[in-house]
């Protein structure tokens, strides 16, 4: 898949999932621009940029068109519902979901100049399906997948495709907690049908097939690649 010419942002591409999408993308021949806090190391152009306290006016300098945006940062904040604190769920919120309102409002009109632009963004397999201890997460990014689908109505006709993955445990660094012995992966493991946990790679597969022309007829979905976990027992 050749994506010469085409301008990319990844937003979150320090390690993990936004690591393996951009570095795929760079391969392809993309253009790549990244934000986070830590530049990752990659053949890209990197804004500092920090989901916690926002900035937009740091996207002011990227090109006049952006063809494709995924925003990657995520939270794993897992415990009883009885002990959240309305802080817990006000900062899952504000990385999940509003610093990717920020990233999006700003960098609009460069996806308009596209005229055949794509965003994807991240769900989780905790939304469709119930999972104990996973209020907080499953709440905003839950708000993840109703702001797909009506960003995906309201701008169809500007050609802009906004589509979400919900992955289930993938191993990253985020992860790292729940896949930190062989005995928790292989918990992991077998809780999936297909047997096993993800890979940064098997998201990050799905979403560049999303950012490129290859996906130019999807639109308002959400991609469940999780193992078969949300749909099979």
């Amino acid at each position: 898949m050749s994506l010469k010419e085409k301008n990319y942002l990844i937003i979150g591409a320090s390690s993990g999932i936004g690591f393996s999408l951009a570095q795929s993308l760079i391969e392809a021949g993309a253009t790549v621009f990244t934000a986070s806090r830590t530049e990752p190391n990659l053949s890209s152009t990197h804004i500092v940029w920090d989901a916690a306290s926002p900035d937009s006016q740091v996207f002011s300098l990227l090109p006049a068109t952006i063809d494709g945006l995924a925003y990657c940062p995520g939270t794993i904040n897992l415990k009883p519902f009885n002990r959240f604190t309305s802080e817990d769920f006000q900062k899952d919120f504000q990385i999940n979901v509003l610093g990717a309102v920020n990233v999006i409002q700003a960098v609009l009109p460069k996806l308009k100049a596209a005229g055949n632009a794509s965003v994807v963004l991240f769900s989780t397999v905790a939304v469709q399906t119930g999972m104990g201890f996973h209020a907080s997460v499953a709440a905003s990014k839950g708000a993840i997948e109703g702001l797909t689908r009506s960003l995906a109505a309201e701008y169809a006709a500007s050609k802009i495709r906004f589509n979400a993955i919900a992955p289930s445990l993938t191993d990253t660094p985020l992860a790292k907690m729940l896949l930190s012995s062989p005995e928790k992966i292989d918990a992991s493991n077998k809780r999936h049908p297909l047997g096993r946990v993800g890979t940064s790679d098997d998201i990050a597969n799905a979403a560049k097939f999303l950012l490129s022309d290859e996906g130019s007829w999807i639109t308002g979905q959400i991609l469940h690649i999780d193992g078969g976990m949300g749909n099979l027992k």
